[in-house]
């Protein structure tokens, strides 16, 4: 009989100690600390059991033949190319966000879209009912044979519910009530959570059914529980959005079986989700005729180009330090671009306060809006507008040169479709492609020929 053995652990950067502690040496928080049992099995078991149920031997890579993973795709497109084509049976994936967000609608959406094509489907929802889960599903039209419903958090009981439904595709509601009926610790907990989602690998990978994940975050945006579990898991989507705004971002940052930093859009609507095919048209739609201290980049987001607006208020400071605000960008990027202007271009910055958003919501954290970000800060402070009808695209290094950047087909092909006549871009990529007729590309080396370009209508 082996013996049990007690440790406590941070349920928010998973920190262990042997003892408690009231403040968590690696993330600083407080009260964050729980104690955590070893696992104590009935048998020996195995956390991993093998697909095909036979140990395979080593083999050559050359002698491996590979093949496309087969995919089933839904009527939702954006999350199909999120998701790098389709969802693909076996598979783990986990989606985060914020609470009242929407990811159980998305989710929710999905089912009825399976099921609807005749796929079986098994939603378990912990932290809700039956009846406020047919709610839900009432509101967004949801009506099928194929689509199950279960409130349930015993991982066993879900178990043979999986094993009496025989689904295809299982929706988990969230990971942190799950408790795994052979771990002695409070549902939510570090070895909870991680022996939950490690016995639900088991019975993805060898049923080969497609298993979704919900998952709290933290304070700090980030997903709740150890780090591992972004580790153990196939896909790892964010479902973000602004309360006050109606849009949704759900966005890849790990994915196995497809592109990373894919971006999908969808708007909130009292039926549920609905797909936005053109965000470009969207986040450009209520941009100001002539305003100073505007002007528009082309980002990448994933395979996608999206042409965003960004804005820029620059104004004289009453106080010794000047303030310094972004929304939706870095602001240490704000504040290492407003240094080359004073360095590189003489413009005295110290006593202006400057605030920075990217509008719609969206966050960008490519080098290739430095330009517009500089081009926005000096159309401010000059109160003079740069061109409506142009597009700037480039890294910005501290000598002041703007060094090039990839993907700037795509780029400025999506500019050109979207009516812009200039795109400004650095010199370094201008060849090697060829320009859409629509729009006249202008490239340039430093800010300065930047500057002259975008002020000289």
């Amino acid at each position: 009989m082996s013996k049990r053995k007690s440790k406590f652990m941070c349920r928010s950067c998973g920190y262990e100690s042997p003892k408690w502690m009231g403040r968590c040496p690696g993330c600083g928080e407080w009260n964050t600390m729980d104690e955590e049992v070893e696992v104590v099995r009935k048998g020996p078991r195995s956390a991993f059991q093998h697909t095909v149920g036979a140990h395979e031997k080593a083999m050559p890579i050359s002698s491996i033949k590979a093949g496309k993973e087969p995919r089933i795709t839904t009527d939702l497109g954006e999350l199909n190319r999120v998701l790098g084509g389709g969802i693909v049976p076996g598979s783990l994936v986990l989606i985060g966000g914020d609470p009242g967000i929407g990811k159980s609608t998305l989710l929710l959406q999905v089912s009825s879209l399976l099921a609807n094509g005749g796929e079986r489907v098994l939603y378990v929802s912990g932290e809700e009912s039956i009846r406020q889960t047919k709610l839900r599903a009432e509101r967004l039209g949801v009506k099928s044979d194929e689509l199950y419903i279960y409130a349930e958090t015993d991982l066993e009981q879900i178990h043979h519910s999986v094993e009496e439904v025989k689904p295809k595709f299982v929706i988990v509601d969230s990971i942190q009530t799950v408790h795994h009926p052979e771990v002695k610790s409070a549902p939510g907990s570090v070895t909870q959570v991680r022996e939950s989602t490690a016995e639900l690998m088991r019975i993805a990978k060898t049923k080969n059914i497609a298993i979704f994940l919900v998952g709290h975050v933290t304070k700090d945006g980030q997903l709740a529980g150890p780090r591992i579990l972004e580790h153990m898991v196939d896909t790892v989507l964010y479902f973000e959005g602004e309360r006050h705004h109606t849009y949704r971002i759900l966005r890849s940052v790990k994915n196995r079986f497809g592109s990373t930093n894919e971006m999908a859009i969808f708007e909130m609507l009292q039926s549920g989700l609905k797909e936005v095919l053109n965000p470009s048209e969207l986040f450009l739609r209520e941009r100001s005729q002539g305003g100073a201290g505007s002007t528009v980049v082309a980002s990448m987001e994933g395979t996608r180009p999206i042409l965003v607006e960004i804005q820029a208020l620059v104004t004289p400071s009453s106080f010794n330090y000047p303030k310094r605000m972004a929304t939706g960008i870095d602001q240490n990027r704000v504040s290492l671009l407003m240094a080359v202007l004073e360095k590189r271009m003489g413009m005295l910055l110290q006593a202006q306060d400057a605030y920075i958003k990217v509008a719609g919501g969206v966050k960008l954290d490519e080098p290739a809006i430095d330009l517009a970000v500089l081009v926005s800060i000096v159309s401010s402070y000059r109160d003079a507008a740069a061109g409506l009808s142009d597009c700037f695209i480039g890294e910005v290094g501290l000598t002041g040169e703007v060094r090039r950047v990839a993907r700037i087909e795509q780029r400025v092909s999506e500019a050109a479709k979207l009516g812009f006549e200039r795109a400004i871009v650095p010199s370094s990529n201008l060849g090697g492609w060829d320009y859409p007729k629509e729009i006249q590309v202008i490239g340039v080396e430093t800010v300065s020929d930047a500057l002259k370009v975008a002020f000289s209508r």
